[in-house]
């Protein structure tokens, strides 16, 4: 089913995102964290994917041999055993970097034969230490060239152009939308003129990088309407949760975080009392976004599932 016919519901929607566990770990550490958040009826659950890192390793001659880690692996395999075993549409992630176009091709193909037919395509982020991003060899180089190839195979239209046969797939395509830009764009409006063409391309929602302050929601969904974008438009949240990201969410997601919200953590004396302003702040956005009507409320769990779920039990 794809997740774009529940988002045809008049109530706004539950939805959260999961990292897969770090190597070496088990899927139990996900399990806990869904049965947790689902008395609250999860209308999808989102899997991310991550970036190889590259290592150099000294080798016992003296020389450095360079190495490709993932530190968490899994995506497709989590996103099968989560679909089995609780029967809750989910959306792996599915990004530029360490993909070639054939590499890409052959994800969607497993994907396909699992029945899983909703993907948020990514350019996704930088390898660590490198200031700019670098396509692997026959990748993509951005999110609107990987949607346009999932499109291409929704039409059967595969990368072996002698292919006898070729059923069309059938995955719903999301892309992330910025409501405060994309820290690589020059501004605001070639930001969503960049947006449109991902939707152009066959993107068929969008979802929202956290946010802090609703009103560059609002601002964000209306600036997307004039701009010709009608797509269901997702609210990502992910609840504050300590000092260090005062400076860490501006430094690391550029965004801005709202006066009243920085003079309430700045208050607090530890970091369990930043858990609790961050829970009432984010209560309050929750209920003024679904009074507006917003699709999904989106969280990003980051793993953790107590403070969701306090939100989710004030909201749903």
């Amino acid at each position: 089913m794809k997740i774009t016919e529940n988002f045809q519901s008049s109530k706004t929607l539950f939805a959260f995102e999961l990292l897969p566990p770090l190597k070496g770990d088990n899927i139990d550490t996900i399990f806990d964290t869904i049965n947790r958040l689902s008395p609250f009826d999860p209308s999808y659950i989102n899997v991310t994917y991550h970036r190889e890192e590259i290592k150099f390793i000294e080798r016992g001659d003296g020389l450095l041999e360079r190495r490709t880690i993932r530190k968490r692996p899994g995506t497709v395999g989590i996103a099968a055993a989560i679909a089995s075993k609780y029967n809750i549409e989910v959306v792996p992630h599915l990004i530029c970097g360490g993909f070639s176009k054939f590499d890409t091709e052959d994800a969607l193909i497993d994907l396909n034969f699992l029945g899983i037919n909703n993907v948020l395509a990514l350019r996704g982020d930088n390898i660590h230490g490198e200031r700019s991003f670098n396509p692997s060899q026959n990748g993509h180089s951005n999110a609107i060239e990987l949607v346009r190839q999932i499109a291409a195979m929704n039409r059967g239209e595969f990368l072996d152009s002698e292919m006898e046969i070729t059923k069309p797939t059938n995955f719903s395509i999301g892309v992330a939308g910025y409501p405060e830009k994309h820290s690589e764009a020059a501004n605001l409006a070639s930001d969503i003129q960049h947006l449109k063409a991902k939707i152009d391309a066959g993107a068929e929602y969008i979802v929202t990088q956290l946010f802090y302050d609703n009103s560059k929601y609002f601002e964000f969904v209306r600036l997307c309407r004039e701009a010709g974008i009608n797509v269901p438009i997702v609210a990502g949240l992910k609840p504050f949760t300590t000092f260090k990201q005062l400076s860490l969410l501006p430094q690391i997601f550029h965004v801005d975080l709202p006066e009243d919200l920085v003079r309430e953590v700045e208050k607090c004396k530890n970091n369990g009392s930043v858990r609790e302003v961050g829970i009432e702040w984010a209560i309050a956005q929750c209920r003024q976004l679904k009074d507006a009507g917003v699709p999904a409320l989106h969280f990003y769990t980051m793993g953790k599932a107590d403070n969701v779920e306090q939100i989710a039990r004030a909201i749903f």
